[in-house]
C-alpha cells in the first residue's frame, strides 16, 4: 500500500493568542502590577486633561490640549523607563543605588542652595540643554531605599552589631532625609518613616530603631531651624490641630462632597477652576468629584492592591535583598499615596506630595516609573542561570 503524505495545516494564532504571546515576552514579571500600572496611568490622562484644560486655555493661548500632550509624553517616558528597568536584574540595582546615593548628596545640597525656587523651597534644578526642572529628592528616595535593602541584606548575619551594620545605615538615612528636609519636610517624613518599616522588616533590633527615631528627630529639629520650610510647616501643623481649614482645604472638601457616590461625570468637576493645583497636590478631591466615592475606593483599592502584590514578590523571592527592595519600594509608593489621598479628605496637613502614577510630574513620573520596574524585576523571580560569567558571582552582587 503506497503511504500517503497528508500535511496537516496548523491554524494561524488569533489576533488575542498573537497579543497574549508578546505580552509574555515582552512584559514579564506580575501581571496584576502591569495591570495596576495601566489603570492608573489611564486615570492619569483623563484627570489631568480634566484638571488643567481652563489652565491651558488660560495661559497656552486657548490650547486645551497643551498640558495634555505634555503630560502624555512623560507618562510614556516613564513607562519606557518602567519596562527598562523591570528587563534588568534586580541585584545590579545594588550597585547603581550606591552611586546614587553619592551623586545625591551633592546634587541635594546645590539644590538647597542655588536651586529654582517655587513656593519659597528650593526644589528644583533646571537641566541646561532640555530646560526641564529636575528634582534630586526623587533620586535620592530611590537609591536611599534600595542601598538600605543592600545594606541590610548584607548584614543578616550580624543585624545587630552597632559599628558594623547600624553606624553605616543611620548614617546615610540621616544625612539624605536631612538634606531633603531643609527643602521640602513631607517627603523626608515619608522617606523616614519607609526607612523604618524597611528596617523593621530587615529584623533591626527595636533598640536601634529607637536610635534612628533620635537620629530623625534630630534631623528633623535641625531641618526646620535651617532649612526653608521650617515657619510653613509649623503654621500648617498649628493650624490643622487647631481645626483651622485653609482654601486649598476648603476647596478640596467641596470637591469631594459634591462628588457624590458616582460622580459630576469626567470633565464635568467645577471644583478644578478655583482649587490650588488640581492636577498634582489635590488631584485626588478631581478624582472623587468627577468619579465619586466609588472612583475614590477604586483608586485606594488599586494602591492597597500594589502594597499587596510587591510584599507577595517580597515573600517569593529568594534573597533577601529581593524581598527588601520590592518592600521599600511598595511601602514608598503606597505611603505616599495614602499621605496624598489622607490630605485632600482631612485627615493630615496640607504636603506637597504628588499622587504617584497619576500627578501631572516631571522627574516625580519618571523615578516612579523606574521603581515600579524594580518591583516588577523582583516579581520575576530568581535568575537560576549563573551569571558568574559575566561579572562574577552573583550573589555579590546585592552587597
Amino acid at each position: 500500500m503506497d503511504e500517503v503524505n497528508v500535511n496537516i495545516e496548523q491554524p494561524k494564532p488569533t489576533l488575542l493568542q498573537r497579543l497574549k504571546a508578546w505580552t509574555d515576552e515582552h512584559m514579564q514579571g506580575d501581571p496584576v502590577i502591569w495591570g495596576i500600572v495601566i489603570a492608573l496611568s489611564i486615570l492619569s490622562i483623563l484627570v489631568v486633561y480634566s484638571a488643567t484644560g481652563t489652565l491651558a486655555y488660560k495661559y497656552m493661548g486657548g490650547n486645551v490640549e497643551y498640558y495634555l500632550f505634555k503630560h502624555t509624553l512623560l507618562l510614556v517616558l516613564s513607562l519606557a523607563a518602567m519596562w527598562v528597568a523591570h528587563k534588568i536584574d534586580y541585584r545590579y540595582y545594588s550597585r547603581i543605588s550606591r552611586i546614587g546615593l553619592l551623586i545625591s548628596v551633592p546634587l541635594l545640597f546645590v539644590t538647597w542652595q542655588y536651586g529654582e525656587t517655587i513656593n519659597s523651597a528650593n526644589r528644583w534644578l533646571t537641566i541646561p540643554i532640555i530646560k526641564q526642572g529636575f528634582q534630586p529628592s526623587d533620586l535620592a528616595k530611590l537609591a536611599l531605599i534600595s542601598n538600605l535593602a543592600a545594606m541590610l541584606s548584607k548584614r543578616q548575619h550580624n543585624i545587630g552589631d552597632l559599628k558594623e551594620s547600624l553606624i553605616p545605615i543611620l548614617t546615610w538615612c540621616g544625612i539624605i532625609c536631612g538634606l531633603i528636609a531643609m527643602t521640602d519636610v513631607s517627603t523626608a517624613t515619608m522617606l523616614f518613616a519607609t526607612c523604618m518599616l524597611l528596617m523593621f522588616i530587615g529584623r533591626v533590633p527595636t533598640k536601634y530603631l529607637a536610635m534612628l527615631i533620635l537620629v530623625g528627630v534630630l534631623a528633623g529639629g535641625i531641618a526646620l531651624k535651617l532649612g526653608q520650610r521650617g515657619d510653613t510647616v509649623m503654621a500648617r501643623i498649628e493650624r490643622f490641630v487647631d481645626g483651622e481649614v485653609g482654601f486649598q482645604s476648603e476647596q478640596s472638601y467641596i470637591a469631594i462632597a459634591t462628588g457624590g457616590v458616582i460622580g459630576k461625570g469626567p470633565g464635568n468637576g467645577t471644583q478644578r477652576n478655583i482649587l490650588p493645583h488640581p492636577y498634582s497636590d489635590f488631584v485626588f478631591a478631581i478624582i472623587v468629584e468627577e468619579y465619586g466615592l466609588v472612583g475614590g475606593g477604586f483608586v485606594l483599592m488599586l494602591y492597597l492592591l500594589l502594597l499587596y502584590r510587591g510584599m507577595k514578590a517580597a515573600a517569593n523571592s529568594d534573597r533577601a535583598f529581593g524581598g527588601l527592595l520590592s518592600a521599600g519600594l511598595s511601602f514608598m509608593l503606597v505611603i505616599q499615596a495614602l499621605i496624598n489621598m489622607g490630605v485632600a479628605v482631612g485627615l493630615g496637613p496640607v504636603t506637597g506630595l504628588p499622587l504617584p502614577l497619576v500627578s501631572m510630574g516631571g522627574t516625580s513620573l519618571l523615578f516612579t516609573g523606574i521603581a515600579m520596574g524594580i518591583i516588577l524585576s523582583v516579581s520575576r523571580g530568581e535568575i537560576d542561570e549563573d551569571i558568574n560569567t559575566m561579572s562574577g558571582n552573583p550573589r555579590n552582587l546585592a552587597g
